[in-house]
């Protein structure tokens, strides 16, 4: 810390608020969803296809920040994408119908999509001029956010979705837009550290492998956010008993994530990994099949727990192949967050709702069995199959511009 520049540390912590701000957001609208259920009288299948809207604009979200994210255009997806979202929580919280629920979703998602690629790849940026692993103890900060964001919601049960969302959108849309100036001068680099003396690359099974896994593991973290409440809610829980679910999630998640840096420079990224997911899985279908109270909640908590160093060591994987490698896990990921939740709710629809939720503890056990041959130290530059792009050169700054667009 004591050598690196004081423009990098400004960095680290802008992003960190950013990060936070995400996870304040997703977690009351995934927390209130009962209540936006209740409001214009959903069934679960129409629930479904709410989240399915939202992930269909997160998709067109990321494509369009995966084009856009060059270095000089972070700062203003990142200012846009957050704004953006939060007028969306906003604007959900005003929907009364499922048309309407539809299009807001839709916005929702494709705000989300903007704002989660600009920020992660920033802070891949940042972490390399780091030298050193921060990225799990930025992703802390998004599950810290998610934590408060739960609490609100849980603090708050007898107030009016509406109220939260409209006070909650309009205090976060105006730090972000405070935060601009300083969002203009965010520092980092695109300079991959070498292993051995070498540039690494990632052969393209690695990469789309890494995707994979990431999905698997959002998809979990998309379950908790869109689900828990909900799982919580059907087993006679309590509108706050229900909220406390994902706040629970997300606190075992930032515990994990907070030690997530150290842990893996002691043990190695594919030990900690796999060992988490392993207990994800287990705690998760326990939790589901045991079908009560204290068991449910302890599940979502050891699905947080165990995939907390999941996604912060795929993406940090992922960098060695420069910012595409990043956003091609980024958009594979996030197909997970919002697509799975939504998948959930389908196979809720046709069998029930506990046996929809053992999907996210399945998916768990591939993380656990195949996260050391993703995280295995990339392929040598003499690799036949490898995924690199020779114009992606080391920038001071993200004001450079750079010729080639992730």
């Amino acid at each position: 810390m004591r050598g690196t520049p004081a423009a990098v540390r400004t960095s680290r912590r802008l992003l960190t608020g950013y990060f936070l701000g995400l996870g304040v957001v997703m977690a009351v609208w995934g927390a209130r969803m009962p209540a936006v259920q209740q409001t214009a009288r959903l069934s679960t299948a129409h629930l479904a296809l709410v989240l399915l809207a939202a992930a269909l604009g997160m998709v067109t979200g990321l494509q369009t920040a995966g084009r856009l994210a060059r270095p000089d255009r972070l700062p203003a997806l990142l200012t846009t994408g957050s704004v953006a979202l939060a007028g969306c929580l906003v604007l959900l919280g005003q929907c009364r119908t499922l048309p309407s629920l539809l299009v807001a979703a839709v916005a929702f998602g494709i705000a989300h999509g903007v704002a989660d690629v600009a920020a992660n790849s920033a802070a891949v940026r940042c972490q390399n001029a780091y030298g050193r692993p921060i990225m799990s103890g930025l992703h802390a900060a998004y599950s810290i956010g998610a934590l408060g964001g739960a609490a609100l919601a849980a603090a708050t049960a007898h107030t009016p979705h509406r109220t939260l969302f409209l006070t909650t959108g309009l205090i976060l849309a105006g730090l972000a837009l405070a935060a601009r100036p300083a969002t203009r001068s965010l520092s980092g680099t695109d300079q991959i550290p070498a292993l051995s003396g070498t540039q690494p690359v990632l052969s393209a099974g690695k990469l789309w492998l890494l995707g994979a896994l990431a999905a698997a593991s959002l998809l979990g973290e998309g379950a908790a956010a869109d689900w828990a409440a909900v799982h919580l809610h059907s087993l006679g829980a309590s509108t706050a008993a229900s909220a406390c679910a994902f706040a629970l999630c997300s606190a075992a998640m930032a515990a994990g994530r907070l030690a997530g840096d150290r842990l893996t420079q002691a043990f190695s990224a594919p030990t900690i990994v796999r060992a988490g997911a392993l207990l994800a899985a287990a705690g998760l279908a326990t939790g589901v099949l045991a079908a009560t109270v204290p068991l449910a909640l302890a599940g979502w908590a050891a699905l947080g727990l165990g995939l907390s160093t999941a996604v912060p060591s795929l993406i940090t994987a992922a960098g060695v192949g420069g910012p595409r490698a990043v956003a091609t896990v980024a958009v594979t990921g996030y197909l997970g967050l919002l697509a799975g939740p939504a998948l959930i709710g389908a196979l809720a629809s046709i069998t029930t709702l506990s046996t929809a939720l053992l999907l996210p503890a399945v998916l768990a056990a591939a993380v656990a069995a195949f996260s050391h041959r993703a995280l295995e130290h990339p392929t040598s530059p003499s690799s036949p199959r490898i995924l690199a792009d020779p114009t992606h050169l080391p920038s001071p700054n993200l004001q450079e511009p750079r010729a080639t667009p992730r």
